[in-house]
């Protein structure tokens, strides 16, 4: 085989190695960018859920302070 032919195999391995390689780092980057986006959906998941609307919690509240509300009542 000529050298040529040897220089363009290579060449033609190093450009295969190095694109392989930034493939490789563009998928860490994008693996810790779904880890982080997660994370953030889980927070607002949970903000959401702790400043919900006041009537449901209003009705918890007076279930609750029914048996309070009968005993004031009586006195």
């Amino acid at each position: 085989m000529p050298p040529a032919a040897w220089a363009t195999l290579l060449i033609s391995a190093l450009i295969i190695a190095v694109t392989g390689l930034a493939l490789l780092r563009v998928i860490l980057m994008l693996q810790h960018v779904s880890f982080t986006l997660g994370t953030v959906i889980v927070g607002v998941r949970a903000i959401a859920h702790q400043t919900r609307a006041v009537p449901p919690a209003i009705e918890s509240v007076n279930a609750n302070l029914a048996p309070v509300r009968s005993a004031a009542e009586q006195v």
